[in-house]
């Protein structure tokens, strides 16, 4: 490639040694030389109008091939306010996918449909012959029409596996609704997608997260099917970004094989355009289904609670291997006795193999009992998803009479987690909800919905996070978690080229604007991935 300087910038480094310029020279996809004043002489040049660059972002928690096979395959159900409405999407679908062997749908709501109506015989109406699934917001919910049932030869009697339930009606009748982990159970009995499919999701994946100025991603997920789709793409030549990934353990491991497993993977795929360098964890599930685990009783009608999906010793087992191992942890918890049970077994991992910078990370954190927080300080990265702290009825009235009123102000409180000192990233758990990192960020800024989509009133507004914090989340920090901090995540001599020219600057602008930022360019590697036909 030919010198590329790019000039009448306004370019934010994130680099606290040189925090701004205005121009950048590259070469061979590494920057040469940021500045100040005349730009120097290159063939290429380009005149960026006193707009505003930064290094391209990174998302560290975020399901690329599951989100990307959804665009390309799966019926969008996000919408569906109605059983009508939801049927009619689903049939639409599945007419103009005849070839598809497992009709699927994704992003049913959990405060409109659920275990009350959403059912085999519904999906029946309008699927009765061939196999289909269809997917919650949340990922950890699913309900299969009777075709699919019978394929995956669920019955009354089939009992529920580990972690996962198979919802059954007054009369003991398995309803054809699952949580949690009886789902993949399901699928591995279902017909499958095939490869072609998958690359199909996942080029439409990397466009999508390179549009929205995404160079490089986590996915805290890995499992055969991902780990054989990211190597393939990465042995084509055919990544638009970077992939690292969190291989899933489950309760079935012992330290041993989930070891032997993992660091097969690492040697494998040692990166840095894809590597595998976490262990991932369900501490728990979702309040939506009630699998959360908390330390207090469930405050709505029904109560109860659920279990943490790892015992104690079991945990500190597993994290101690795999830390001693010179694995990241990477866990999801949700309810506050997840936290406590993941905080734990880092603890006990750090007491057996002492610190490293292993930038183990503790993702979700929705609900933390205020002792906790104070202890996630040099344990764990808190990966938080800031686009879920605020009010949106339906959908969070669930969740928060579950955690009670006198719980609320321990949801989703980023600011007393940084107060307390620990470190942070910005993601998206994509597909779960939008990936676009300036939606994310303006909810981070103001704990509400979007202007134009009749907010509630923020939802402690207290716990907010600052513009420079969220930013850093996306780049500096983002890059950290994803160990790519020694040559990306910030604009710096002999760091990979990886920016991004937006519309406007969002360190200026009102905060309520922030999600209407477009990408005008993302560059990786010195190269476009994404360019606004406007540019």
């Amino acid at each position: 490639m030919p010198d590329l300087v790019i000039h009448n910038a306004r370019i934010r480094t994130m680099d606290a040694a040189r925090p701004s310029a205005d121009w950048i020279l590259i070469r061979d996809g590494r920057i040469i030389a940021l500045g100040q004043g005349t730009p120097p002489e290159a063939p290429d040049r380009m005149d960026a109008k006193g707009r505003l660059i930064l290094p391209a972002f990174q998302d560290p928690h975020i399901h690329l091939l599951s989100g990307g096979t959804d665009l390309a395959t799966s019926a969008m159900l996000y919408d569906a306010t109605t059983e009508d409405n939801l049927l009619a999407t689903l049939k639409a679908h599945a007419d103009t996918h005849p070839d598809l062997p497992l009709v699927l749908g994704s992003g049913w709501q959990p405060g409109i449909f659920g275990d009350h109506n959403l059912t085999a015989a519904l999906l029946d109406r309008v699927l009765p012959d061939r196999p289909a699934l269809i997917y919650d917001s949340s990922f950890h919910n699913a309900c299969l029409n009777s075709r699919a049932l019978n394929m995956a030869g669920i019955t009354d009697d089939t009992p529920d596996p580990p972690n996962g339930h198979i919802v059954r009606d007054a009369q003991g009748r398995a309803t054809g609704m699952l949580h949690e982990e009886v789902i993949a159970w399901a699928l591995k009995r279902l017909p499958h997608l095939t490869d072609a499919h998958l690359r199909q999701g996942l080029t439409a994946a990397m466009a999508h997260a390179n549009r929205h100025g995404i160079t490089g991603v986590l996915d805290p997920c890995v499992t055969e099917k991902e780990n054989r789709i990211y190597a393939a793409a990465l042995a084509e030549g055919d990544l638009t970004l970077r992939i690292c990934g969190a291989a899933l353990v489950t309760e079935a491991d012992t330290p041993e094989t989930a070891t032997a497993r993992l660091t097969a993977l690492r040697a494998a795929h040692p990166g840095p355009e894809y590597h595998i360098h976490s262990a991932k964890f369900f501490m728990d599930g979702v309040f939506e289904n009630r699998t959360a685990a908390c330390l207090a009783p469930y405050a709505d009608g029904p109560g109860g609670n659920a279990p943490c999906m790892f015992g104690a010793a079991e945990t500190d087992a597993l994290f101690t291997a795999l830390d001693a191992a010179r694995f990241a942890i990477h866990v999801h918890v949700i309810g506050d006795a997840a936290t406590r049970r993941a905080l734990d077994g880092l603890a006990a991992a750090r007491a057996a193999n002492g610190p490293w910078p292993a930038q183990h990370q503790l993702t979700h954190l929705q609900l933390v009992d205020p002792d906790d927080a104070a202890r996630l300080p040099g344990l764990a990265t808190a990966n938080i998803q800031p686009l879920w702290a605020r009010l949106e009825p339906p959908f969070s009235d669930p969740s928060l009479a579950m955690i009670g009123k006198s719980r609320w102000r321990d949801t989703y409180a980023f600011r007393t987690l940084l107060d307390h000192g620990a470190d942070w990233c910005l993601s998206s758990d994509w597909p779960v909800s939008t990936l676009n990192p300036f939606e994310i960020i303006e909810t981070a800024l103001t704990r509400q919905k979007r202007r134009g989509d009749a907010p509630e009133a923020p939802f402690f507004p207290e716990q907010a996070l600052t513009i420079e914090e969220a930013v850093l989340g996306y780049t500096a920090h983002a890059a950290r978690a994803c160990w790519r901090d020694g040559f990306t995540g910030i604009l710096r001599p002999g760091f990979s080229a990886d920016l991004i020219l937006l519309d406007r600057d969002i360190f200026t602008c009102p905060a309520d604007e922030v999600s209407d930022t477009t990408v005008l360019l993302t560059l990786f590697k010195g190269r476009p991935v994404w360019q606004a036909p406007t540019l």
